[in-house]
This record gives structure tokens, sequence and C-alpha cells, in this order.
């Protein structure tokens, strides 16, 4: 019995024995099975990141931001041209003054002279070579140019960066090609981020190690093993997640990113893509553009201390910010500068000497989003017309406009200065005042200024472009013009009746304007009762002729609006942007051809290859005779009529042109006037529509003077066409005369328009001649 029992616990435990060697073998099985399984997935796996990293990195790597800039200044002897506007223009450019300017992007400026170093520019037409320019001045023109002892026929600098049109992601960079990039800059990359970088496959365990012992040494997180590669894969593919899910997917992309491609085309995407600092909303990236953020220069301009600095921001952008933490930012640039001199890319002494210079990082940003943003509100508009919203953010576009820098800083600060003498002046009445202004080339319709708030930084509501206000007394010239085109019907000289009338308009109620001064004038000149804006005359005019006549002429000069015919139209119950106002009196200064307003020369692909231009372009909407009428009707307007304030500020000699307007109860001040080059229309009021103690010429021909002071603008050249002569009249007799009787006054006429009759009043002419009158009144 008892060996019965041992037999069975033996076979028991033998059983036991093969039961849990089953269970290993099946534990094993599952093991290996499961394995198989992790290792099928993981291969799976790999194939994806290997996928999905060549799709990306071969692909359109980055959403580049269309870039737009402003005209290139030129500079020639001869150009109308300040040093302190000059001034203007470097301090735009991010230029630093200095005592002795050696590199690209100094200047020093003396009221008589300038020196600099321009960076040059790659144009569409050719490149412009960065070279030392010595400009003297004198008599408010550049009167010399050179350049090393030579003179100089012409220079252009590079053109100021006026915004850009960015992708969601508010991300911007300037792309880099490995040659373009200073070795210095390279060599202090890898010194400080990953020295084994053309020797490790995408990770590096020396690294990981290294990074290990730093940080148990120091008891906290001091030093990343992370290789270039791999940083270059968190930010272009992954995301700042510290995670463990995220370094383990980090490792195999890196050492994937290094199978296919070489370390040169890693480098290069890297110098590309790595953080660098915030502008703003805009993420910086790149050494490209991090450079004229912070130096206001090209990349390869930089000195060495310069080169080390951006290389010790990959760390944190943020932590050393140069602007906002110089010493931190300083004793980082200075331990890259240490590197550099114990591995002998550069020599110890060198290293020390570059650690006691100042950081050389400009005041503000050289990249001036939001400088100017009612006018590049104009630039995107006039954009969208041609390009998708996705191309302009994401394909690198070159904008190039007329922006004009100086005249566009002139505008602003003519606008903030006047609201504010005129706020201070009136008090709680002006509490609020707001303005806006475009001005352009008053012969090609470039738009070089747009100011669209007293604020000019303010990037919300844009009135120039959006404010549609009553335009008043504007409105006068396209009626008058309708009038002058039946020369057989109407003069400058045919008597027009300043009287009261009433009308009824479609909806039953009457009309019943007044003049500004509640008078009636009686029979009036034509050309007076425009100059003197007088309202009863007008609206009499308006209505012989019939609405149907004025509103052809206000779609001719440009109006592309729906025109009611109010007889309330007549004197400006029409609502327009001072910008389509511009348009308006650009037909009128360009002698009745229509010259469509454009803030775009041309568009350029971010290689350089030109994809739109925008040339000058006209249609002839008017007879220049009827045309040249009106035009010395509005010079007349300056001169003796409502606008003669600005011969207070202005020389005789400087010919004029323009019109002031005034609303209901002055809730709009409007003036719109031009000159030989410019033509500017300012718009003061308040946005809730509240009235004002302000008129036309109290209000916005004030700013206006103001710019034009400033610009020194050239005189208006008004030259009669053939079929135009100029004759002495005697208006009260409606008879022609000579000039030393008694009203004789210089009336151009429509050949055969002019008064048949002819009246000697036996009175000697003095000896001032006829063409003495041209030139006060014509400029020519």
């Amino acid at each position: 019995m008892a060996k019965k029992s041992v037999k069975s616990k033996a076979a028991a435990a033998k059983a036991g024995k093969a039961k849990k060697s089953g269970q290993r073998r099946s534990l094993w099985g599952l093991l290996f099975k499961l394995g198989l399984a992790l290792s099928v997935l993981a291969a799976l796996g790999l194939v994806y990141l290997d996928a999905s990293i060549r799709s990306k990195f071969e692909g359109k790597r980055w959403a580049l931001p269309a870039k737009v800039y402003a005209r290139p200044l030129e500079l020639y002897a001869g150009r109308d041209l300040r040093a302190d506007e000059l001034a203007i223009e470097l301090k735009q450019l991010g230029y630093r003054m200095v005592d002795r300017p050696r590199r690209p992007g100094e200047a020093k400026v003396q009221s008589w002279r300038v020196e600099l170093v321009s960076r040059g520019f790659e144009f569409a037409d050719g490149a412009e070579p960065s070279r030392p320019l010595d400009l003297r001045f004198g008599d408010g023109r550049l009167q010399t140019l050179s350049s090393g002892g030579r003179s100089l026929a012409v220079a252009r600098l590079e053109p100021v960066l006026v915004g850009g049109i960015y992708p969601a992601d508010n991300e911007d960079r300037e792309l880099v090609k490995l040659d373009q990039v200073p070795e210095t800059l390279v060599q202090a990359l890898i010194a400080v981020e990953d020295r084994n970088f053309y020797t490790h496959h995408g990770i590096s365990l020396k690294g990981i190690a290294r990074a290990m012992w730093a940080n148990v040494r120091a008891g906290r997180l001091v030093q990343g093993g992370s290789t270039l590669t791999q940083q270059l894969v968190k930010n272009y593919f992954l995301t700042s997640e510290r995670s463990l899910a995220r370094k383990l997917t980090e490792a195999p992309m890196a050492m994937l990113l290094e199978l296919h491609y070489s370390k040169d085309e890693i480098l290069q995407a890297y110098l590309n893509e790595v953080y660098l600092g915030q502008a703003g909303s805009r993420a910086i990236h790149g050494f490209g553009l991090a450079s004229n953020y912070y130096f206001g220069r090209p990349l390869d301009s930089l000195s060495v201390d310069q080169l080390a600095l951006l290389a010790g921001l990959v760390k944190g952008p943020s932590y050393y910010d140069p602007r906002r933490r110089p010493e931190r930012a300083t004793q980082r640039r200075n331990l890259v500068l240490k590197l550099l001199g114990q591995q002998g890319l550069i020599s110890e002494a060198q290293a020390e000497q570059l650690s006691r210079r100042p950081l050389g990082v400009v005041a503000k940003s050289s990249l001036t989003k939001g400088a100017f943003p009612a006018y590049l509100d104009l630039v995107k508009r006039q954009l969208r017309k041609e390009y998708r919203q996705e191309d302009l953010s994401s394909e690198g576009l070159q904008v190039f406009t007329s922006l004009d820098p100086i005249v566009q800083r002139q505008a602003e600060a003519s606008l903030k200065q006047v609201t504010a003498r005129l706020q201070k002046h009136h008090g709680k009445k002006l509490k609020g005042l707001q303005g806006a202004m475009v001005v352009a080339n008053s012969q090609t319709g470039e738009v070089v200024a747009v100011v669209g708030d007293r604020e000019p930084r303010y990037q919300g509501f844009n009135r120039a472009l959006d404010a549609i206000r009553p335009i008043g007394s504007l409105v006068k010239p396209a009626v008058y013009l309708a009038a002058l085109e039946r020369p057989e019907q109407y003069t400058l000289s045919t008597p027009i009746e300043d009287q009261p009338l009433q009308l009824q308009n479609p909806d039953g109620s009457v009309w019943s304007p007044n003049n500004f001064d509640k008078k009636a004038h009686g029979r009036v000149p034509l050309h007076q009762a425009l100059s003197r804006s007088y309202n009863l005359a007008t609206a009499n005019l308006g209505m012989d002729q019939g609405m149907a006549r004025v509103i052809d002429a206000l779609e001719r000069l440009g109006v592309r609006r729906d025109i009611k015919p109010y007889p309330a139209t007549l004197l400006g119950s029409l609502s327009l942007s001072p910008l389509e106002v511009s348009q308006l009196y650009q037909t009128i200064a360009a002698n009745g051809f229509e010259t469509p307003q454009r803030a775009i020369r041309s568009v350029l692909t971010a290689e350089g290859s030109l994809l739109s231009s925008y040339p000058f372009e006209l249609q002839q909407q008017f007879d220049p005779a009827p045309i040249h009428l009106i035009q010395y009707a509005l010079q007349e307007t300056v001169r003796e009529g409502t606008a003669k304030s600005l011969y207070r500020r202005f020389p005789d000699s400087l010919n004029m042109a323009g019109k002031t307007g005034t609303t209901n109860d002055q809730r709009d001040s409007w003036f719109a006037g031009f000159t030989g080059d410019y033509l500017a229309v300012v718009w003061l009021g308040h946005d809730d529509n509240r009235p004002t103690p302000l008129t036309g010429s109290s209000g916005a021909l004030q700013v206006w003077a103001e710019l034009m002071a400033k610009l020194r603008p050239a005189s208006y050249q008004a030259v009669p066409p053939p079929d135009v002569q100029y004759l002495w009249v005697d208006e009260s007799l409606g008879v022609q005369t000579e000039q030393g009787c008694p009203n004789a006054r210089l009336v151009p006429y429509i050949v055969g328009s002019e008064p048949q009759r002819k009246h000697d009043c036996g009175i000697q002419a003095p000896v001032r001649r006829a063409s003495d009158w041209f030139r006060r009144l014509f400029g020519g």
C-alpha cells in the first residue's frame, strides 16, 4: 500500500512537471507570437514613418508667406532729396547708425552728407550689389553720389519690407541655401548642439550618455542629448511635447531621415526650420530671418560674435532673448565663442576679444509687419483679385509695390499733428476726431501712401478704404465738367443763377438747398460758382442739364458705385471712400485720362521669376479741352476761392489745384488736391457721424497743407490743349477786352465758344504780359 502511494506521488510529480513544461512552452509560444506581432507592427510602423518622412521632406517643406516690399529708393545726383528724408528710409530699413560704416546695413547721417554700406538686393531686372555709398546734399537735393571715390550715375537701396501675408500658423522664415550660410555659423551650431553631427546616424549614444551624466551631476535637467537630426524631426514632424512616446518616435525617425538624405540636406533643412524667436504673433524660424530680426542685416554680413549669438539662441530663444535679457544672451554668446576657441575654429585670443563686444542687436526689429497696415490692406485686396489666399500665404511670392516710405511717414505725421492741434483748439467738440488720407502720383495713379487712422499702426477699421462718407462739394467738378462738355451752351464765363430753388424728391419730400453763408449771390460766372462752391448755382446748373449727364460724368471720372438720380447728389449726398475720391480726381489731374489707381507694380515667385506686372494703364474718358477748363477752376479755388488760405504757407510760384468739401452739419471735412507730382485726398470726421466745427478748409485742407509743406511738391503744369485759347475778357459785359482794362480777366475758352464782341476800354495795357499770368496761374 505504501509502495503504491509512493508510485502515485512520483507519477503526480511527473505529471506536474510535464504540465508546467507545457505551460512554459505555451507562454513562450504566446510571447513569440506576441513578439512576432509587435515586430510586424513595428515594421509596418517604420514603413509608415518612412513613407511619411519621405513624402513631407521631398514635397513643399514650408508654407512661405508672401513678402510685400515698398518701392526701391533710387539715388542719383539732382534728385529732390534731403539727408533727413534719406534717414527716414534708412531707419525703416533697419540700418545701424555708426561713426564709420564698414559693413552692409551701417550708415552715418549728417545734415549735408550720408555715408552708408548698402546691403544689395536681387531685383527682377538684375542684382543691385552691396557697396559703400557717399552722398552729398545741398539746396534740398542730392548733389553728388559716389562709391569708393568714383562717381556713380545711379544706385538703388534695397526696398523696405512692408509686411507679409502669413499662413494660418503665423510662421515666418526666409529660406537660405547651405552655401549662403557662413561657415562660422555652421561650426558654432555643431560645436554647441551636436559635435558628432557628421559621424552619427541620427542619434548619438555618446551624446545621450554625456547628457545623462551632466544631468545626474547637476541634480536637474541641464543638458539634452538630442542630435540636430532629432531636433529637426521634433520641430518638423512632431511636437515639442515632452513625453516618452514622442522620444520613442523621434529616434527611429531621425535614423530614417539619415538613411535617405545627406548630412548637408538635413543641415540645410535645420537651418531654415529651427525656432529662434517671436515677433508679436509671428514665430521667427530659420537663421535667414533671425539675422534680419535681430541685426537688421543679411546672414552673410554678420560678424563672428553675431553668428555666435544666433547659434546660442537655439537652446532657448525666449530665455536668452537679447533684447529682453541681454545679460543672459551675452553669457550664452560668450560660451559659444569660448567653445569655438577651444576647438581651434578661432583663436582663443580672438574669442576673448569678441566676448567684450556689445551684442549689436538693433533696438527694434527691422521686420516691419504692421508698420503700414492701411497700405498693406490695399495691397492684399488688389492681390486677391488674381491670386488665391493659399498661394499668397504659402508660395513665398515677392510683391513689389509703389509705397513710398518717406511720403507714408510724412502723411502719417501730418494727419497726427493737425488733428491733435485741432482737437486742442476745439476741445470736447472734436473728442475722438478721426481721419484718413490717400496719396498717389498725380499722373500715373500709383498709390504711394495710405493712412487709415490717426494712429497709423492701428490694424482695425481702414477708413481710407472703408469709410464710405458723403463727399459734399467734392462732387461739384463733375457737375461743371458735364456742362463744359457743351461749349456751345456753357463756358467758364457763362452766368449761372445762384438763386433759391425747391425740388420734389421721388419720395415726395422737398429738397431746398442753401449756400454755406445762407446768402444768394445772383448771377455769377460759372468758374466763380465752382471756386466759391456756391450750392444754389451748382444745383441750378445740374438741374438745367439733367441728372443723367452728371451721373455719366461721375462714372467716366471713375466712380463705380450705383449713383441715385436724386437732386441732392448734385451737392454731395453721394458717399465714397477716400480711395474712390482719389480715383475721381485722378482723372481730372491726368487731363481726362482715367488711370486706375494701383498699389502693386509686380509679383515675383520665391525664385525671382516674374509672375505678374502692372504697367501704367490709361483710358481717355474726356476730351482734354473741358478738362483743362475744370483744372483752371480748381486752380482758381486754391488761389481765390474756398482753399485760398493755402497760399499763406506756399509761394505764389507753386501752382496747385483742389476742392474743399463740407457735408451737412459739418459732419465731414474733405479736401482733394493735386500738384505736379502728388494727388492727396484727406477726410476728417467722427466715426459715429457727429457734427464737427470743421469745414473742408478749416479741417482737411490743413492736413493737406501740412503734408505738402513736408513734401515740397512740383508745381502743377496745366498746359492748354490746341483747341483752347486764353483771352482777356470783361465777364460783367460778356466781351473780349484788353489786359489793362477794368474787370479784365484772363480766361480759357474752347475755340469757337469765346465771346464774339470786343471792347477796347482805351487804357494802355501795363507792361506785364499774358504769359506772366500763365506762369502765375498755371505754372506754365
